[in-house]
């Protein structure tokens, strides 16, 4: 009688040993992939902070009289004929973005004033703005969060709490360093 059985494919532990190989692959992958993603998070926040700095510049001298929108909503209105100051994705207080949480708000100690910005017809400027991006998840979408101000620079801080405003601009301890 004539042996019928086969020898094409794979043994169990072939197969076994390709699954081990690709197990040790994705465990040195993944952690690397996931701080990717977090410093991409954070250059997301950075830029929308930046994009918010230009915004306020382009807003107070334009339209604003030398004042400052006191929120994401009046930085995004149109003058009339024209486009808002910033982008549709930053049009909203509070605006979650690439996984940080960012807002403008007015800066402490500003004053109000009683001028009419070129966009609405409703006095809502400011003297003096505070804009932030903070992780919704700490070490997961972000270890770093970000502040700026009137005076334009950007500074991080590794605790997750933005650095805070105060009338005499952000307060800045040893752990708020400057974006480089």
């Amino acid at each position: 009688m004539k042996n019928t059985q086969s020898t094409n494919g794979f043994t169990l532990i072939e197969l076994l040993i390709v699954v081990a190989i690709i197990g040790i692959v994705a465990a040195i992958a993944i952690p690397g992939m996931l701080r990717a993603r977090m410093a991409a998070s954070e250059a997301s926040a950075i830029g929308s902070l930046r994009a918010i700095n230009s915004a306020q510049a382009a807003f107070s001298s334009s339209c604003g009289s030398g004042g400052y929108a006191d929120s994401l909503e009046h930085l995004f209105l149109a003058p009339s004929g024209g486009v808002g100051f910033i982008s549709p994705d930053l049009s909203t207080s509070s605006v979650l973005k690439s996984g940080y949480r960012v807002n403008v708000v007015p800066g402490t100690g500003s004053n109000a004033s009683a001028a009419m910005p070129c966009n609405d017809t409703t006095a809502w400027m400011v003297s003096a703005f505070y804009a932030k991006a903070e992780p919704v998840t700490i070490n997961g979408t972000g270890s770093r969060s970000f502040a700026t101000g009137t005076s334009g620079t950007i500074f991080q801080n590794f605790t997750g709490t933005a650095p805070a405003d105060t009338a005499a601009g952000i307060v800045t301890t040893a752990t708020d360093t400057p974006v480089q």
